[in-house]
């Protein structure tokens, strides 16, 4: 079976525009949650977001974006477009020096897609009636258009897709795509996800859900909290991650620089219920073990860092920490170095799986893990009758710590019981 190679990172999150930026902060545990500028959010109980800031004089100013054609793009299309052009670069792609783009494929994960201009539009068409609408208002709020202004921006012309899983979407168009190269479809696949929709109507949803936090807006910066025991609810956050995935021959024939092999990619679904995880975590126990055998893994103790999902939900933590316990045992899961890094930047809906990704490739890269901000209050006082367990792993608090890793998994949990995740292993060289 080819091996699959991640030779590229392009990245923007709340707390950095461009790989290099978002990577250290996140390794320092800055946290890019804030109150919300994007709308006036006083009507909502929860007032706090991971915003992305200074994108366009990063994105446009620095010739990842065209001015002009950014106007006609939704801006998850924007995120996207732009950290595919880092990513690509990043690779040492040029256009002097570039693959096959018949066999360059693009997948990308989006959750939404372009819901402020569905906003926009509804208000126009409202107010004026259909006769005023922008032409190129479907065009660009419909979740391809991300995938498809990636390929149009890099000329790749090979499989454009995109997958729709809720917070799983970008995992399973990383995995999908690890898929395509594997199967001989593709030599390079552009993949990850894209995510921009922080505005009152999806945070006034999720408010309505009691999903999110609300007991932090005056101090944001704590708002998310995971595995605590006074967590209360996820931050929405933005942003996009896009890898450059080859197969290792491909890689090799170019001299290519390698991050980290993309090894195993398992998926489930909990067939349980629409928002909630199934609390038994079969759904996820099953994604995890089909995710470790599919990257050849037999020995699990090799497993030293893994990516939680980590939302910040009562649900979630509890659920996803009784999944490591199943597969790795209570003692092997203790040796594990956890984290969520979504206090920094946020839960990036369809884009999270990809940013967690990347962020997974760099620690094994660097041999760093970095930590989940704002652990304060171990829940260790759970209902044993109800299945629950102490959240008593490392989730590496509050400071990240250096530590080879060998072997790292990155997990994503999405409503409607998605579960989807990777297996990453490091490349020597």
């Amino acid at each position: 079976m080819k091996k699959v190679m991640i030779t590229g990172i392009g990245m923007v999150t709340a707390v950095g525009n461009g790989r290099d930026a978002s990577w250290e902060n996140i390794k320092a545990g800055k946290p890019g949650i804030g109150r919300i500028t994007k709308f006036d959010a006083s009507r909502c109980t929860s007032q706090v977001a991971a915003e992305v800031k200074g994108f366009d004089e990063w994105a446009i100013g620095g010739g990842l974006l065209d001015k002009r054609e950014a106007r006609h793009m939704a801006l998850f299309s924007q995120y996207a477009v732009a950290t595919a052009k880092e990513a690509w670069h990043d690779a040492g792609f040029t256009d002097e020096k570039k693959p096959d783009m018949d066999r360059v494929g693009t997948i990308l994960g989006v959750g939404i897609g372009g819901l402020e201009v569905t906003g926009e539009s509804f208000k126009t068409l409202f107010e004026k009636g259909p006769d005023r609408l922008s032409p190129l208002a479907i065009p660009e709020l419909i979740a391809n258009e991300g995938a498809g202004n990636i390929a149009i921006a890099l000329g790749a012309k090979g499989p454009c897709q995109v997958i729709t899983t809720a917070c799983a979407s970008s995992t399973d168009a990383l995995g999908f795509a690890m898929d395509l190269i594997r199967a001989g479809r593709a030599d390079v696949v552009v993949a990850g996800g894209s995510e921009a929709v922080i505005m009152e109507f999806t945070v006034g949803g999720f408010m309505k859900e009691k999903a999110l936090s609300t007991h932090f807006n005056d101090t944001p910066e704590k708002a998310c909290r995971p595995f605590n025991q006074d967590r209360d609810g996820f931050v929405m956050g933005e942003g996009a991650a896009i890898l450059v995935l080859e197969s290792e021959e491909h890689a090799k024939a170019r001299g290519a620089k390698v991050y980290a092999e993309l090894a195993g990619y398992g998926a489930t679904c909990d067939a349980y219920h629409i928002t909630a995880p199934d609390p038994s975590a079969d759904g996820a126990v099953k994604a995890i073990e089909i995710a470790l055998k599919d990257a050849g893994v037999t020995d699990k103790s090799t497993v030293g860092y893994i990516n939680a999902h980590g939302t910040s939900t009562h649900l979630n933590d509890q659920m996803e920490t009784n999944a490591f316990k199943r597969v790795f045992g209570e003692e092997g899961a203790k040796k594990i170095n956890i984290s969520s890094t979504k206090p920094c930047h946020g839960h990036c809906l369809g884009a999270t799986g990809a940013i967690e990704a990347a962020i997974t490739a760099l620690a094994i890269k660097e041999g760093f893990v970095p930590p989940t901000i704002n652990y304060e209050k171990p829940d260790l006082e759970v209902d044993a009758s109800k299945g629950e367990t102490p959240l008593d792993l490392n989730y590496t608090p509050n400071v990240g710590v250096k530590r080879d890793i060998e072997v790292a998994m990155s997990s994503s949990l999405g409503f409607g019981g998605h579960n989807g995740i990777l297996v990453l292993k490091k490349v020597e060289g």
